[in-house]
């Protein structure tokens, strides 16, 4: 079914199509404005259209909301009044109060409905979300994390609303260090090289750490790496070995901690994209896009400058013939147009890349790759992760945290926490718990910040059993386990057999949160913030927990109806975390 926002903006686009039938020819121009109400004492929703209609119709705003008013039809179409009450505030605005009977026969089409309410699109969109892109020989760590988490959730969210997704790990898998890194192993490790000894990702880390600086202080080794680089990407049998080991290596770490954090990635590193690079330039040169600069082949976009003021180069072959970021993501952005048909491409990465893509996007555009009339793309910004010291979050040591020691740290963080509050639990449902807690406190403390602001990383805040945490809407989840084991009546009994009658304030606040689930979805999908969701997610189980406190169920006169209402809370609470990308558990 529509949303409540899309059957309110429906109601009053028609409203204002009978009040000036003039604005017709141009209905799809028409500013539309529909908003939740940001207090409870003016009504549920607020239509602020007619202040911005005043000016082109010539009239008072006041009088055009009085027009739109008049004309507006109140009833949901199946017999029942959508709206109780209008009023126009202020130059005119349009306070809306929807009406008790509409909440309750809107709140009963989302009982036993696993979609609770949000239709699959007619035409799903074909979808590439491109998030955490770890570089091969490195570890992943705390800088991976928002990336990842962000990317996960967005990836989620259009899945679960019926879009065809494809969740792409660019990995950095290619280019000049490989050839100092297989160089080195060559002479320093060559039976792992063999097969005949296995290694792991932090002795490999430490092997290319090495590697550079033999390669900066041995003039003799730099040239035997640039001759690996050479045999490298020629095909040379032996050297492609050696990078399908280093790759594997590297791919095995990150898999322990995708396992962790319940993350699927397709992997399509850079190497994917080298066979296309040379055509992607000579496709450019033959638009007459690229200048040649100082010997390297460039792009320069109008409105792209250096500090200096200076135009800035999108640099797509260096002066050496060698290629880049640059020509990388360009193949990138035309394979997933022109070959994967793409209809939208989200990039997840760091704020600073910002410039870089902007680039990418405007130079993709000129080449005919990236047409914006059928292809959305959005690079999805972030902030840092800091310490408590306000700084870039690092160990004692001074060293970048690795992600698979702060994901294990708030496991056993999670896990002490429970042995205090419950003891009587068994060691091995502990363990589990202390996993979905610890895991889910360390996403929804960063999805629970706008994603391009820097936040504060703190174990103890975010495993709090109170205020906006992960914590929190887990135990309203359990909650609702709780009362259902209490009373002892089988839900899937009720459900078709029983209705919820909404009477009490509690009730019918917690039933309207409960429809506007499916409008947050679509926030959320558009400007692909997700904290709006979280937001929605804490409001949720601080109005139930109002409810619980308000509206006795067990034994109560009411207890089916509550039992039914309380069913699609926890419904809805599960479906929430679960794009969030957080698992629920039955007991705390």
């Amino acid at each position: 079914m529509k949303s409540l926002i899309n059957q309110l903006y429906d109601k009053f686009l028609q409203a204002i199509l009978k009040a000036y039938p003039e604005l017709l020819p141009d209905a799809d121009a028409i500013p539309v404005e529909v908003t939740q109400s940001t207090n409870d004492k003016f009504g549920h929703y607020q239509c602020n259209t007619a202040m911005k209609l005043a000016k082109q119709l010539k009239v008072a705003p006041r009088q055009v909301a009085e027009h739109i008013v008049h004309h507006l039809d109140r009833s949901n179409g199946e017999g029942l009044a959508m709206i109780a009450h209008l009023e126009i505030a202020g130059p005119g605005f349009i306070n809306i109060a929807l009406d008790n009977a509409f909440l309750n026969h809107q709140v009963n089409t989302l009982v036993g409905d696993p979609r609770l309410g949000v239709d699959k699109p007619t035409h799903p969109q074909k979808t590439i979300v491109e998030f955490s892109s770890p570089n091969t020989a490195k570890e992943l760590h705390v800088g991976h994390l928002r990336s990842t988490i962000i990317g996960d959730c967005l990836a989620r969210l259009l899945e679960f609303q019926g879009h065809d997704v494809l969740r792409l790990n660019h990995i950095g898998d290619w280019g000049t260090a490989f050839g100092m890194l297989i160089a080195y192993m060559k002479e320093q490790a060559p039976k792992v090289l063999s097969g005949e000894h296995h290694t792991d990702l932090t002795q490999l880390v430490a092997w290319y750490k090495a590697s550079k600086m033999l390669f900066d202080a041995d003039e003799a080794f730099k040239q035997r790496s640039r001759l690996e680089v050479v045999k490298l990407q020629g095909g040379d049998p032996d050297s492609l070995h050696a990078w399908e080991i280093i790759c594997d290596i590297s791919r095995k770490a990150y898999q322990e901690i995708y396992d962790l954090l319940d993350i699927k990635l397709v992997e399509r590193g850079e190497s994917f994209y080298n066979p296309m690079l040379a055509e992607v330039v000579a496709d450019l040169e033959a638009k007459g896009l690229v200048q040649l600069s100082d010997g390297a082949k460039c792009i320069f976009l109008e409105g792209f400058q250096n500090r200096e003021g200076d135009p800035l180069p999108l640099m797509v072959q260096k002066s050496d013939g060698g290629y880049n970021y640059d020509t990388t993501d360009m193949a990138a952005i035309r394979h997933r147009c022109e070959v994967e048909k793409a209809e939208r491409i989200i990039y997840v990465t760091d704020a600073g890349q910002a410039t870089h893509f902007a680039m990418i996007f405007k130079a993709a555009e000129k080449a005919g790759y990236l047409n914006p009339a059928k292809n959305r793309v959005d690079h999805v910004t972030f902030g840092l992760v800091l310490g408590p010291d306000g700084k870039k979050f690092r160990t004692r040591a001074g060293e970048t945290e690795r992600l698979i020691d702060l994901l294990t740290t708030a496991v056993d963080r999670a896990d002490e926490i429970l042995k205090e509050r419950s003891p009587e639990i068994d060691r091995e449902d502990r363990l589990a718990l202390a996993k979905a807690l610890g895991i889910g406190a360390v996403k929804y403390a960063d999805l629970s910040t706008h994603r391009q602001g820097d936040y504060t990383f703190s174990y103890d805040r975010m495993l709090r059993f109170e205020g906006n945490t992960a914590a929190f809407l887990m135990y309203a989840y359990v909650r609702v386990e709780s009362i259902k084991r209490k009373v002892g009546v089988d839900i899937n009994n009720l459900i078709g057999k029983e209705e919820i009658k909404l009477e009490h304030p509690s009730e019918l606040a917690l039933a309207l949160h409960l429809l506007q689930f499916h409008e947050t979805l679509d926030f959320v999908s558009k400007d692909l913030i997700p904290n709006r969701l979280t937001d929605y997610l804490f409001g949720l189980a601080e109005r139930f927990n109002a409810f619980f406190r308000d509206c006795r169920v067990e034994g109560s006169p009411e207890q089916h109806s509550r039992l039914l209402l309380s069913e699609v809370v926890a419904c809805t609470l599960k479906q929430g975390l679960s794009i969030l990308g957080i698992a629920t558990v039955e007991r705390m």
